[in-house]
């Protein structure tokens, strides 16, 4: 099971992406600046620490949330999606005129107990 998607237009964009910026992440942290929106930087842009975790990996992307900020969505599974338009962000895709946002619903009972059950969380 898993707790982070993407959908077909927006895993067109990042493999877009990928191709011109060489490894990549996304990270969400619910700070300023489109801060609950996922953002995608070069891998090495980003600085990560215990804080973040990491909540999977969508087309060889590693996808980490801050922990304050999971805490508020642990119980839902996540899409990542594209929209046309300009977020407030350093995203990558921003110059392309488009920006990743979230699609989120509630977790099953069977993927709440899978994901959340006897884990850190």
């Amino acid at each position: 099971m898993e707790r982070i998607a993407i959908t077909d237009k927006a895993s067109k964009i990042l493999e877009q992406l990928k191709q011109k910026h060489g490894e990549l992440i996304f990270h969400q942290s619910g700070g300023c600046c489109d801060g609950s929106a996922p953002m995608l930087f070069e891998k090495d842009d980003m600085y990560l620490d215990e804080s973040d975790v990491l909540l999977g990996t969508i087309n060889g992307v590693n996808f980490y949330m801050n922990q304050d900020q999971f805490e508020y969505w642990k119980h839902t599974h996540l899409t990542v999606d594209i929209t046309e338009g300009r977020g407030a962000s350093f995203s990558l895709e921003i110059p392309l005129g488009l920006r990743f946002l979230i699609h989120s619903r509630l977790l099953t009972k069977e993927e709440e107990a899978f994901l959340n059950t006897n884990k850190k969380s």
